[in-house]
């Protein structure tokens, strides 16, 4: 896939439709442990050469692992993008896991599942996960845990045969956006992964994917020693490609979206004064998802802060939206997605995950176009539906 822009700057990459959900119990943290070693070493760079490959001319390369999804990209100067394509094709084709330096960069994990840790506002977003998503691999880390990291860098077959496994050609998008030609990335990329095969016998049984069973209600209190209380409450929605998804992301930005006069930080912050940030979320897979709302309090504020909370999920139950409020709240996400739209990284990345799904990638006008359509009785549906606070899960760090 390529989006061409007038920019002297190309973001490339590839995305692998292979996360943590794709893991056996006894390998969780698999798929980010790859995504590490990766850079430790190719059939041609050492660890080193491929650091100063792409930051060598400037470029910066990056990678993230998702439950559902592994990125490999760059940032490259538009003259380099065949080097850096090449690079990246390297490290997803024949990487070596030489044992000297996975051993270091399994250490590197550890120090990262220490850092998660010792931040609860981070930490408390994979303990809900585990909660929304009880019983199935999605509820697992995705950075593992020592004992399962020990296990999966013990013999570097375990990381060949599940990369051999996954990264397969139908699982795989590769991006490009910048001022180059198209049928120049189209070539490149068929010649650099053209002869991968489509598929490798697996080494083990897999677990089928099978959509989690919903959760029932209840409240989860875990014992951290925080000087404030971190709390999450949330429920499943809808997963990718659903029909309400876009209206359930508007739906989402009014109570409690990233800005300043959401009804929840109006309400809980501005208002009452009891917390210094809450944030509503809602995250799509492919075939489920989960919205939820965070915020830190002092504990004795606690118990207020979840009325409030509960008293605004259920104003939109109980009055569907005025078409004033409705207009205005498509003004805002319209500005905010035209301004998101200058973030050339999260163009490529967020096209890269379209095509992965969908096979297409819209504009942001285009996906705009498509909220814009929302009505207040679909709003109130959904709130009375995904809001409903007789469904509501509850995490709480005390």
């Amino acid at each position: 896939m390529h989006r061409q822009t007038t920019s002297p700057v190309a973001y490339v990459g590839v995305m692998v439709g292979a996360g943590t959900r794709d893991e056996l119990p006894d390998e969780n943290g698999m798929a980010h442990y790859i995504e590490h070693c990766v850079f430790k070493g190719t059939q041609r760079h050492t660890a080193r050469q491929i650091i100063r490959s792409v930051e060598g001319i400037g470029g910066e390369i990056n990678a993230y692992t998702t439950k559902e999804e592994t990125t490999f990209y760059a940032a490259t100067p538009v003259e380099h993008v065949r080097l850096t394509l090449r690079l990246l094709a390297e490290l997803v084709t024949s990487p070596t896991f030489p044992r000297h330096e996975t051993d270091k960069e399994r250490t590197v994990i550890y120090d990262e599942i220490e850092s998660y840790n010792d931040s609860p506002s981070e930490l408390i977003y994979d303990d809900f996960e585990s909660l929304v998503f009880s019983g199935h691999p999605l509820a697992l880390p995705i950075l593992g845990t020592k004992r399962t990291l020990r296990h999966i860098s013990a013999k570097p077959d375990y990381a060949f045969n599940w990369l051999n496994q996954h990264y397969t050609p139908s699982r795989m998008v590769v991006f490009c956006q910048g001022d180059i030609r198209p049928d120049t990335i189209f070539r490149l990329a068929e010649q650099l992964f053209g002869e991968i095969p489509s598929s490798l016998p697996a080494p083990n049984t897999r677990i089928t994917p099978i959509i989690p069973i919903t959760p029932s209600p209840r409240t989860a209190v875990y014992h951290k020693r925080t000087h404030q209380t971190h709390v999450m409450i949330g429920s499943r929605a809808y997963p990718l490609g659903h029909d309400c998804q876009l209206p359930l992301y508007l739906l989402n930005n009014i109570l409690g979206g990233g800005s300043l006069n959401s009804r929840l930080n109006l309400s809980l912050r501005e208002t009452h004064g009891l917390v210094y940030q809450v944030e509503s979320t809602y995250t799509p897979l492919s075939d489920t998802g989960y919205w939820a709302t965070y915020f830190a309090c002092e504990p004795e504020h606690t118990d207020r802060c979840v009325q409030i909370f509960r008293h605004e999920l259920q104003r939109l139950q109980d009055h569907p939206l005025s078409e004033a409020n409705l207009r205005a709240a498509l003004r805002q996400l319209r500005g905010q997605m035209a301004i998101a739209a200058q973030n050339q990284e999260s163009n490529a990345l967020s096209m890269a995950k379209s095509m992965l799904y969908f096979s297409t990638a819209p504009t942001w006008q285009q996906t705009y176009q498509k909220i814009a359509k929302t009505t207040p009785e679909q709003l109130l549906q959904i709130s009375q539906e995904v809001l409903n606070c007789d469904n509501l899960l509850t995490l709480r760090y005390e």
